[in-house]
C-alpha cells in the first residue's frame, strides 16, 4: 500500500503494507476476467460489449478516416502505385494483428491490477508505490509516470484530429463549406466535453449503438469495393511489406509513422479496461471491430488500385455521391465518440496518479453506483477542452494534426512493453526464455514505429512531448515535495508512545463523547491533538486516530476496509484501507464501527484535521522553482473536508506551517 495525504495540507497514512496479491498469469482462467466477474456479473456480456464500442473503440474505429489517406497525401506521402498500395495495406494489416490483437488483446489485457488497466495500474503491479519512500524499481516508476504524462498529450490531440477529419468531409460535397469547418469542429468539441458529466456508463449506452452502425457501415463500404477488386487481398502476404521497404528505402520506413495512425487507440483500450472488463473488449474486437476495420482498409486499397486520384479522400470516395452527406454526419458522430476513449482514460489515469501520490487531490465525481471505474473529473475535463480547442485553432487541418499525432502513443506503447516485461518476469515468474523473445519482438515493433514518428517532431510532434514534459515535472514535483513536507512534519510531531505515557502520568480533563483526529503518522501524535491538549487542556473520553492507506490494488474488499488497534488512555488507532481506484469516503467507511459500538456516537463526533501551510525555502531538498510549484499545487488542491467527505459542520481545522 502507499500512503496518501489528507489534502494539499495534511497527510494521512504513513506506513506501507504488503504488496498486492500476486496474479498468476499461467492460470487457465484470465485473472482480469475473474476480477471483473463480481463487478459486472449482472450485466449481459453482449450489452457490455456494445457499450464498450462507444467508449473503448471509438479512437481506433475512426482511423480509416485519415490513416490510409495520409500515407499517400500527407507530409511524407508516397505515390499511390499498385506496389505501394499493396505494401502499405500489408503494413496496416500486420500492425493491427501484431500490435493490437496479439500484444494488447492477448497479452497486455492479462496484466490487470485487480480488474483495472492502464499504465499507472501496470506500474503499481510491477513495483510497490510508496508515497514517502522511494520505490525499489525507480526506473519503472519514472517510465510509468512519463508514459502517463504522454497519454495526456495524446488525449488532447485525439479529439481534435478525429472530429476535424470528419468535418472536413464536407469539402467532398462542395469546397464552399470550407470556411465553416473550424467553427463546426469547435462547437462539436465543446458539446462533447459538456456531455462528460453524464458518466461513461450513460455515454456508452448512448454511443454504443451509434458505433455499431458505424462499424457496420465501415464493413459494408469496404466489402463492396473489395468484391469489385478482390486482388487487393494479396496484401495479406507480408512479402508485399518487405518489397515496399526494399523499393522505397528510408522514405518507406518513414511511412511507418503514418501507418501507425491505424493502431492509435490500442493504449486507450487498455486504459479503459476497468470500465467494462476484458471479456466485452475482446468480444467486440474479434466479432466486429477487427473484421470491419480490415474490410474498410482493403476496400480503400481496392479503390486506389483502380482510381489513384481518389487518394485525397479515399474514405469518403468509397461511398456513392448520394451517400456523402449522411456519411459525413455519421463519421462526425463517430469521431465525437472516438474522443471518448482518451477522455475517459485521462480521468482514470488522474485518479490513479492522485491516489498513488503523483498528483494533488482534485474533485472526483463517481457517475455510477455500481462501477467504481466510471468517474468524471471536472478540472481535467475543462483543461482538456481548452487544450483541444487551442490545438484545432493552431493546427487548422487534420493533416497538420496527423503530423503531430502518434509520437506520444508510440512512446507510451514502448514503455508499456518494458513495464509488462517486469510484471511477467518478477510478478508472474515467467521464465526468462519466454519473456525475452516475446518482449524483444514487441519492442522491435514499438521502436520501429517510434523512430519513424520522431521525424514528426518539427512538424508538430513537439506539442504532445512538451505537454508530457510539463505533466511529468508536475507529477514528480508533487511526489518529491510530499515526501519532503512529510519528513519536516514528522520533526515537529511527538511520538505516540510518549503522548500515551504523558497522559498516564498527568491528570487531564475529560469530556464525554468521541473525537476523530486524522492522523499523519500512525507512530506519531497528530498535531491537531497536541494543539487541543496545549490550548484547551481537555480531551474526549474516546479518541479515534484515523489513518487512510491507499493500496497498490484498485479495490479493497469490505471486510478488509477497517483495522482497529486499542492504544490505551482512551485512544484507538483506526486504519481505513482504500484501493487506488476508490473514493476515500471516511464517514462512510466508519459506519460499520458506529453499528458495532453505538456508544462512540461517531455520527455526532467532531473531526479534527491539521492544515499545514508550506513555505518554499533555501533548505536543501528541491530546486526553489520546484518548491514554489509545489506550494501552488498544494494551495489549489481539494481540501480534506471535501475530499474525504467530512461533515463540514463538525470539522475543526488546526493550522501549522512548514518550511521545506
Amino acid at each position: 500500500m502507499s500512503e496518501t495525504p489528507n489534502d494539499g495540507a495534511e497527510q494521512l497514512s504513513a506506513t506501507t503494507a504488503p504488496s498486492a496479491p500476486q496474479i498468476d498469469a499461467s492460470a487457465e482462467s484470465d485473472p482480469a476476467e475473474t476480477a471483473h466477474s463480481a463487478r459486472h456479473a449482472a450485466q449481459p456480456l453482449g450489452l457490455m460489449a456494445l457499450a464498450a464500442l462507444g467508449v473503448v473503440y471509438g479512437d481506433i474505429g475512426t482511423s480509416p478516416l485519415y490513416a490510409l489517406r495520409e500515407c499517400f497525401s500527407g507530409h511524407h506521402a508516397i505515390a499511390a502505385t499498385p506496389e505501394n498500395v499493396l505494401g502499405v495495406l500489408s503494413l496496416i494489416f500486420w500492425a493491427l494483428i501484431i500490435v493490437v490483437t496479439i500484444k494488447y488483446i492477448v497479452f497486455i489485457l492479462r496484466a490487470d491490477n485487480h480488474g483495472e488497466g492502464g499504465i499507472m495500474a501496470l506500474m503499481a503491479l510491477a513495483t510497490p508505490i510508496r508515497r514517502f519512500h522511494p520505490s525499489k524499481k525507480r526506473w519503472v516508476v519514472l517510465l510509468g509516470v512519463f508514459g502517463a504524462a504522454l497519454l495526456y498529450g495524446d488525449g488532447i490531440i485525439t479529439p481534435a484530429v478525429s472530429v476535424l477529419s470528419a468535418v472536413e468531409g464536407v469539402k467532398v460535397v462542395t469546397p464552399q463549406l470550407d470556411p465553416y469547418i473550424i467553427p463546426i469542429t469547435l462547437v462539436i468539441l465543446v458539446g462533447l466535453f459538456v456531455l462528460q458529466s453524464s458518466g461513461t456508463d450513460k455515454i456508452g449506452k448512448l454511443f454504443g449503438p451509434v458505433m455499431l452502425v458505424w462499424f457496420g457501415v465501415l464493413g459494408v463500404l469496404g466489402l463492396v469495393n473489395l468484391l469489385r477488386y478482390p486482388e487487393v487481398l494479396a496484401a495479406i502476404n507480408p512479402i508485399h511489406a518487405i518489397i515496399f521497404f526494399a523499393a522505397n528505402g528510408w522514405h518507406g520506413f518513414l511511412i511507418l509513422g503514418t501507418v501507425f495512425l491505424a493502431v492509435t487507440g490500442g493504449e486507450a483500450l487498455y486504459a479503459d479496461m476497468g470500465h467494462f472488463g476484458p471479456k466485452p473488449i475482446r468480444m467486440a474486437w474479434f466479432s466486429l471491430v477487427l473484421p470491419t476495420l480490415l474490410l474498410n482498409y482493403f476496400g480503400q486499397g481496392a479503390l486506389l488500385l483502380h482510381n489513384p486520384e481518389a487518394v485525397e479522400n479515399s474514405f469518403f470516395r468509397l461511398a456513392p455521391t448520394w451517400a456523402t452527406i449522411p456519411l459525413v454526419v455519421l463519421s462526425t458522430m463517430a469521431t465525437i465518440i472516438a474522443s471518448q476513449a482518451l477522455i475517459s482514460g485521462a480521468f482514470s489515469i488522474t485518479m490513479q496518479a492522485e491516489n498513488l501520490g503523483f498528483l494533488p487531490r482534485v474533485k472526483i465525481i463517481h457517475t455510477s453506483a455500481s462501477a467504481f471505474g466510471q468517474i468524471y473529473i471536472p478540472v481535467v475535463n475543462w483543461m482538456l477542452m481548452v487544450a483541444c480547442l487551442a490545438v484545432v485553432l493552431g493546427f487548422r487541418t487534420s493533416s497538420n494534426l496527423a503530423a503531430a499525432y502518434g509520437i506520444a502513443v508510440t512512446s507510451t506503447m514502448a514503455i508499456t512493453t518494458l513495464i509488462f516485461a517486469v510484471v511477467a518476469r518478477d510478478r508472474w515468474q515467467w521464465p526468462t526464455r519466454r519473456v525475452v523473445p516475446l518482449i524483444a519482438f514487441f519492442l522491435i515493433i514499438d521502436l520501429a514505429f517510434l523512430i519513424a514518428n520522431l521525424v514528426k517532431i518539427p512538424q508538430g510532434g513537439w506539442f504532445p512531448l512538451v505537454v508530457a514534459a510539463f505533466i511529468f515535472i508536475v507529477m514528480t514535483t508533487w511526489k518529491r515535495g510530499s515526501r519532503l513536507v512529510y519528513a519536516r512534519e514528522r520533526d515537529f510531531e511527538q511520538r505516540l508512545d510518549q503522548l500515551l505515557e504523558w497522559l498516564g502520568c498527568n491528570k487531564v480533563a475529560r469530556v464525554p463523547g468521541s473525537a476523530i483526529f486524522l492522523s499523519a503518522d500512525p507512530k506519531g501524535a497528530p498535531a491537531a491533538l497536541l494543539a487541543n491538549l496545549k490550548y484547551n487542556r481537555v480531551v474526549h473520553d474516546h479518541i479515534l486516530l484515523v489513518s487512510v492507506k491507499i493500496a497498490e490494488v484498485p479495490h479493497i474488499a469490505p471486510e478488509q476496509r477497517m483495522e482497529i488497534e486499542p492504544l490505551g488512555q482512551g485512544l484507538e488507532r483506526i486504519t481505513l484501507n482504500f484501493g487506488f481506484m476508490e473514493e476515500s469516503h471516511v464517514p462512510k467507511a466508519l459506519l460499520p464501527l458506529q453499528e458495532l459500538r453505538p456508544e462512540l456516537a461517531i455520527d455526532q463526533a467532531p473531526y479534527f484535521v491539521n492544515r499545514t501551510k508550506v513555505i518554499a525555502s533555501e533548505i536543501p531538498g528541491m530546486a526553489l522553482w520546484r518548491e514554489q510549484l509545489y506550494t501552488i499545487m498544494r494551495h489549489n488542491a481539494t481540501n480534506a473536508v471535501d475530499f474525504f467527505r467530512l461533515p463540514a459542520s463538525r470539522v475543526f481545522e488546526i493550522g501549522t506551517s512548514v518550511e521545506f
